[in-house]
């Protein structure tokens, strides 16, 4: 059975840190690309960053640049994000999701499996 599960997020004061994990079991993360994506309430869902596992390049959003880092352990076949300088506007359901390769792409149609989401609020 195909399936991503996402950890890590909770409550956080502004300017801290979480690591995000996305485990995945069914299949070999090693061959697709994995995206993070965010969501907040009345808002669409958010593209964040993602990594090309097969070539390990990576891409980021303007907004999380010099704060976020995603990264993979092909041997717990699973992808990190992690998150420093955390500020309110991160704040959102944040979803791990594949895409076949070799997707450059952040548009959430292009990915096909998607993990259940965690919660990431940052605030005082």
């Amino acid at each position: 059975q195909v399936q991503l599960v996402e950890s890590g997020g909770g409550l956080v004061q502004p300017g801290g840190s979480l690591r995000l994990s996305c485990k995945a079991s069914g299949f070999t993360l090693d061959y697709y690309t994995v995206g993070w994506f965010r969501q907040a309430p009345g808002k669409e869902r958010e593209g964040v960053s993602r990594i090309s596992t097969s070539y390990g390049s990576a891409y980021y959003v303007d907004s999380v640049k010099g704060r976020f880092t995603i990264s993979k352990d092909n041997a717990k076949n699973t992808v990190y994000l992690q998150m420093n300088s955390l500020k309110p506007e991160d704040t959102a359901v944040y979803y791990c999701a594949t895409a076949p390769p070799p997707s450059e792409s952040m548009d959430p149609r292009a990915y096909d499996y998607w993990g259940q989401g965690t919660q990431v609020t940052v605030s005082s």
